[in-house]
């Protein structure tokens, strides 16, 4: 070896072992970013066939694009879940104290009483209490449950301008990585940085990516629409100002085509916007169509029927509604009267705090239309005895009876009032389970591919001490190179 070809060897290990401590310092001062990938020194050949190093970020396509998937798939069930434990804390929490199944419960056990003393005004009386519970639950319950998808309204707002804002934030970020790609200059940072909005972007919205020349990015949902390309798409959404059980929710438009909300409890939403849209307009209008058909079953089976055998349609009678006018006829049997939950009310007749008299549940005949007038062909108890018992006993009998319900509420078409109510808190629950089973598995798979990742293109301080051992005896060698060529070019001029 000559001594130019020395010191030229020499000079090229100074030059590559500064660019690798380089890199070093950067990745151990990045230990602790999860959007870091870690710098790695690479070997090239350039142009003219000589040796170059060039620092090169870590990067796994597979690994990238399962991160994000399994982001998008844990936001959206993180979601369903949240959604969810808040429906059943409208309901009174685990032991759903203030559901309607259990203020039925408690109805039926009270009339039972009443029936078996039906001489007693203050079991009369608590009977009409019990059934004000059920009403008022009823009430309640619907009301929260149709604010709440106005909540999730304003929470998609949010949620489609975060998205707005992380697509203007991807946009520049991906012209830097294409102008620098194109020129040659260093990108690895806004490489890092247009991952991390990947990953964000995940959260809410399931994406699926590929890359054009100059590292160019393009960017689909989940189900195929365009959400990218140069530049970010058109995305429109208008809240609803209030919402009721007959209400809609406005469509969520990306590209002109309107977003596939998830589906069941082990959700098959991708990212937190199709969750909330699932909720919205599937999980709460559903239970809303098991409030009203429970409203309107309780309307049904506590109606006065005619006692005289005239033919007479039934009348309300301990339950009714709020916009009930003389001459109405009952719901429908077994067919969905949207926001009859929000309704129903306790016949004012029967209510001694408005002038009514609870007793008259035991004899029949009460008014309805509030005008002061008795129906004497649903009076019962003509004789005015003071033990009958015989409406009363069907009350309670109607409890086990079968009524007929809509298939739209997804539970028995017919079955009893009881069992009714109760299924409908069983749908719930089972929902929040399947969603609890699911979370926890997604939860898991969003962890290891993260850790799979981190262990792929994370930092490593181990690695990066004995990468700093190994450049420093680098950097030794070197160094008694160019010593031993200063000896001899010393050693050559006093011989010269």
């Amino acid at each position: 070896m000559s001594l130019s070809s020395a010191i030229s060897t020499a000079q090229s290990i100074f030059s590559n072992t500064g660019l690798q401590s380089s890199a070093l310092a950067t990745n151990i001062a990045n230990a602790s970013n999860p959007d870091y990938a870690r710098r790695v020194g690479i070997l090239t050949i350039d142009s003219a066939g000589g040796q170059q190093l060039k620092i090169e970020r870590t990067y796994d396509n597979g690994l990238v694009k399962q991160t994000m998937y399994s982001t998008a798939d844990a936001a959206g069930q993180d979601t369903v879940q949240e959604k969810l434990e808040r429906i059943r804390s409208l309901l009174g929490g685990n032991d759903y104290e203030t559901s309607p199944s259990t203020y039925i419960a408690t109805l039926r056990d009270n009339l039972q009483a009443y029936a078996t003393k039906p001489s007693e005004s203050t079991l009369a009386a608590t009977v009409i209490s019990s059934a004000q519970d059920v009403s008022n639950s009823l009430n309640a319950i619907s009301s929260e449950v149709q604010a709440m998808r106005g909540q999730i309204d304003q929470e998609i707002g949010d949620q489609v301008r975060e998205l707005k804002g992380l697509l203007k934030q991807f946009e520049d970020v991906n012209n830097a990585i294409k102008a620098g790609t194109a020129t040659g200059a260093d990108v690895n940072n806004e490489m890092d940085m247009r991952e991390r909005y990947l990953k964000q972007i995940s959260k809410i919205v399931g994406i699926r990516s590929f890359t054009r020349g100059d590292n160019d990015m393009v960017l689909n949902t989940s189900d195929g629409t365009m959400l990218f390309d140069v530049n970010a798409r058109d995305i429109l959404f208008s809240p609803n100002a209030a919402y009721d059980a007959a209400t809609d929710g406005n469509p969520l438009i990306i590209d002109g085509v309107a977003m596939t909300s998830g589906e069941d409890g082990n959700t098959t939403a991708k990212g937190s916007l199709p969750a909330l849209l699932q909720i919205r307009d599937s999980v709460i209008p559903t239970y809303q169509s098991q409030l009203d058909e429970t409203a309107r079953g309780l309307i049904e089976m506590f109606a006065q029927l005619d006692q005289t055998a005239s033919g007479l349609d039934p009348l309300p009678g301990l339950f009714t509604w709020e916009d009930y006018v003389a001459g109405d006829t009952l719901p429908a049997s077994g067919a969905i009267m949207d926001g009859l939950a929000a309704q129903i009310k306790v016949n004012d007749n029967l209510v001694k705090s408005k002038g009514g008299d609870p007793t008259l549940l035991r004899d029949g005949g009460y008014d309805v239309d509030n005008e002061g007038v008795a129906s004497p062909n649903y009076l019962g108890n003509a004789n005015g005895d003071a033990s009958y018992s015989t409406l009363l006993d069907s009350l309670v009998a109607g409890f086990e009876t079968d009524l007929s319900f809509d298939t739209l509420s997804m539970l028995d078409v017919s079955t009893s009032i009881s069992e009714y109510a109760t299924g409908s808190v069983g749908w719930l629950e089972q929902l929040i389970s399947e969603s609890a089973a699911a979370k926890d598995n997604k939860a898991a798979q969003l962890t290891r591919v993260s850790e799979a990742l981190s262990n792929t293109t994370g930092v490593s301080l181990d690695e990066e001490m004995s990468l700093m051992l190994d450049l420093e005896q680098s950097y030794k060698a070197s160094s008694k190179l160019v010593s031993a060529v200063d000896e001899m070019i010393q050693s050559l001029l006093a011989a010269v």
